[in-house]
């Protein structure tokens, strides 16, 4: 239990420099840029989903966390969530070059990730317009009933911070204690059925909001368990808590699932593609 606590809160401590200047860009935007340079910000957003498929392939999670707050404050659209989530790498990179993985495969696979993310991003950006509104960090202000206009940019940021940190502790534990006592054994056992049904279990396990999930996939590839496709399904669908964050903090709940959704079914697909063609 002591074991789940600490992973748990040191999990929670990695999100929040992440977080905090999240809102601190969110805050700098609403209150101190003009109308001239939030539509300069709004006619880029086109390129918001290569720049967060790259930034998403960075080791652990906080570029998925800071994409749901950007999101559900309209500053990156629906296809560049997307791309972040398919390329976050989570905790494959680090075990894999502690486990001396060849350099090549490890560049594959992040770079296959971050092409993944930019296809699939692209084509959702295409395919779902999302109508142009501007639901701005005020709004996040009134629902928690916060002063954002009196506190200023850093302590109002830091106050957000903290909110939605003490959220994520308390999801951390929660996924903690519920994976102990399902037992990583059993989770790892699910995914050794060699079917069909393989993939979609994988890209569900992947969704799991810890880096539990990443670890599992990972450490079964690399003692040939399962395939790089059923691997890719996993890790595609594994953004860490950026899926939960999204839900916390976008109250739309259609374009939630739709975001859901659509990484799900890439995980899947892609899975079952790779190990086709390969």
């Amino acid at each position: 239990m002591l074991d789940i606590i600490m992973d748990s809160v040191l999990d929670t401590l990695k999100i929040l420099p992440y977080l905090l200047i999240t809102f601190i860009l969110l805050e700098f935007i609403e209150h101190k840029l003009s109308h001239k340079n939030k539509d300069m910000l709004s006619k880029n957003k086109k390129y918001g989903v290569i720049v967060g498929s790259i930034l998403g392939a960075l080791p652990q999670c906080g570029f998925s966390s800071m994409a749901a707050g950007l999101f559900s404050s309209r500053v990156i659209t629906i296809g560049a969530i997307v791309a972040v989530f398919l390329s976050t790498s989570d905790e494959m990179l680090p075990i894999m070059i502690s486990e001396h993985t060849n350099i090549l495969l490890l560049l594959k696979i992040i770079g296959f990730k971050v092409l993944v993310g930019i296809i699939i991003g692209t084509l959702v950006d295409l395919i779902f317009k999302r109508k142009e509104e501007h639901e701005h960090i005020h709004e996040m202000c009134e629902e928690e009933h916060c002063e954002c206009e009196k506190d200023g940019i850093i302590l109002s940021s830091i106050k957000h911070t903290l909110k939605i940190g003490l959220f994520i502790l308390i999801a951390n534990l929660l996924i903690g204690f519920l994976i102990e006592k399902i037992g990583e054994d059993k989770i790892s056992n699910i995914l050794l059925s060699k079917n069909i049904f393989t993939y979609f279990l994988a890209s569900l396990v992947g969704l799991i909001p810890n880096c539990a999930s990443s670890v599992i996939m990972t450490e079964l590839y690399l003692s040939k368990l399962i395939t790089v496709g059923t691997l890719l399904s996993g890790l595609l669908t594994g953004s860490g808590l950026g899926i939960l964050l999204l839900f916390k903090t976008n109250k739309n709940i259609k374009e939630n699932l739709l975001v859901l959704s659509i990484i799900y079914f890439t995980g899947v697909i892609v899975g079952i593609l790779v190990d086709l063609i390969v």
